[in-house]
């Protein structure tokens, strides 16, 4: 028997599940904005205790990497990580962006996810399929951009799925044939990281562990500030 973790904490609420042979059988969530890191661990021993589970019994680690918040993705990959050089276990990347479209009501076939990157920005990527049988197909990876840019590009009608979306009104109000969806479709779930991890171990597509690292699209503000500040003072110094 194949068992396997997943773990989503790209968005404000962190999930995480637990499969055997690809059938879910335990999910919980944890409503505490970013604080995944004094979450996560508890509500995993939790979850594996009850079934009877020791780290050593894992053999998958299914992770949402990206884009979305930049602490819960690198606690998200840290511990898959520590779990593949601890155990053996095996890692496969999901990208978030991959699972949030699952979250689209049966009758979309244009969809744009958009999480608020700030600064008037999107992190957002674009997905369609032709009908309700056929898996969705990237049109655009996960990129940063503004939403009234990415709008112009997507197919109509186009469904917006994401937690960015109370950010970003006023190019959703410009735009035409623009369906926002229920709220409840915004957040992804770990047992959808877990079905679509599962795919991908099935095809081979594993995450090398020592290269593996988050999808953050852009890098961290705090990043960005101590380049810049390099460059000023390199800058500076040439002159």
């Amino acid at each position: 028997m194949l068992r396997s973790l997943a773990i989503e904490t790209s968005g404000r609420l962190g999930s995480v599940a637990l499969a055997e042979d690809g059938y879910v059988v335990a999910e919980d969530s944890f409503s505490h904005g970013l604080q995944h890191a004094a979450k996560l661990l508890p509500l995993i021993d939790d979850l594996t205790r009850k079934r009877g589970w020791t780290p050593a019994d894992i053999a998958h680690v299914y992770v949402s990497i990206g884009p979305g918040s930049f602490t819960g993705l690198r606690i998200a990959v840290t511990l898959a990580k520590t779990l593949a050089f601890a155990t053996g276990a095996k890692i496969v990347a999901v990208p978030t962006a991959r699972v949030l479209v699952e979250n689209a009501p049966a009758e979309a076939r244009e969809v744009v996810i958009i999480l608020d990157a700030k600064r008037g920005q999107v992190f957002t990527a674009r997905y369609r399929r032709d009908d309700v049988e056929t898996r969705w197909q990237e049109a655009e990876p996960a990129r940063l951009d503004t939403l009234a840019a990415m709008l112009a590009r997507a197919g109509r009608p186009v469904y917006l799925i994401g937690e960015g979306i109370p950010y970003h009104r006023e190019p959703i109000s410009a735009a035409a044939d623009v369906i926002v969806t229920d709220e409840m479709t915004w957040r992804a779930r770990a047992g959808v990281v877990s079905q679509l991890g599962t795919l991908m171990a099935q095809l081979g597509t594993f995450a090398d562990p020592i290269s593996l690292a988050p999808l953050y699209v852009r890098l961290p503000e705090a990043e960005e500030k101590r380049l810049i500040a390099e460059a000023l003072l390199q800058h500076g110094d040439a002159r």
